[in-house]
């Protein structure tokens, strides 16, 4: 009976890799699914088996293992992540100037993808018929000017030296604060989460004047919202070896793991 009871615990617990393809990877839709296994739902129980243990942080990525759970719990986890995770990003994009190559929806479009380093939990979500406010919105602005270096040679014809203010980065991106936001988030460094983005690039004379307002939203409803570049999960491996491997099939498994 212990035997057996293993052996179902085995199979409810662990998808199987094979030689020709991948089995039990069905879930429990019900509880007694597995004859002898108990499989109902308790609290109790659930807050002893599970643990996360956090591998890997920092200010970019988060790397943790879930032990105590399905995963199709890791998967809602995941998905949560992506769509209901609340962030700021750009909402609205007042383009007052842009005499660059760059057309202004495209402009638009590149400038709300750029991820903000704002605490949203700080703001509340806006409401679209009603003007911005200190507690809903952030204000960005950018303007900048491409002109000619003067102190560049005669002889040079790379931009980097012929021309100021020609590559365009989030950097360039200042905050402006509203209302009481100056002394609210004095301590915040509010604005792009990296200097290096590139917007456009632009030509002597050519300029851009802009002004954006970040709001508070969720993935579901747009991508730019997404506290997440990716979000992905995988299962945690348990090999086992079905027979003695010996000589050079040895030396083979121990230098692939």
């Amino acid at each position: 009976m212990a035997a057996s009871m293993k052996n179902v615990e085995e199979i409810r617990n662990r998808v199987i890799l094979g030689e020709f393809g991948v089995t039990n990877v069905h879930t429990t839709d019900f509880p007694g699914n597995y004859p002898g296994y108990d499989d109902t739902w308790n609290v109790e129980k659930f807050q002893k088996n599970f643990r996360i243990d956090v591998v890997h942080l920092d200010e970019n990525s988060m790397e943790f293992d879930m032990v105590g759970i399905d995963a199709a719990i890791a998967n809602a986890f995941r998905r949560i992540l992506l769509a209901e995770v609340p962030t700021m990003a750009m909402e609205k994009v007042f383009i007052y100037s842009n005499t660059s190559i760059v057309q202004d929806e495209v402009l638009a479009h590149r400038l709300g993808l750029i991820p903000i380093k704002a605490d949203p939990r700080l703001f509340e979500y806006r409401n679209t018929e009603e003007e911005g406010s200190e507690i809903d919105t952030i204000q960005l602005q950018l303007k900048i000017k491409c002109s000619r270096n003067p102190r560049a040679s005669k002889d040079s014809s790379d931009p980097r030296e012929l021309y100021l203010n020609h590559m365009v980065y989030s950097k360039d991106i200042k905050w402006v604060p509203i209302g009481n936001q100056a002394d609210v988030f004095a301590d915040c460094c509010i604005g792009p989460v990296h200097d290096d983005i590139l917007i456009a690039q632009l030509r002597p004379g050519q300029e851009l004047d802009i002004v954006m307002h970040c709001v508070k939203g969720i993935g579901k409803d747009h991508a730019k919202f997404s506290p997440v570049a990716t979000a992905s999960y995988r299962l945690l491996p348990e090999i086992t070896l079905l027979e003695v491997v010996e000589g050079e099939k040895a030396e083979r498994l121990k230098h692939t793991s």
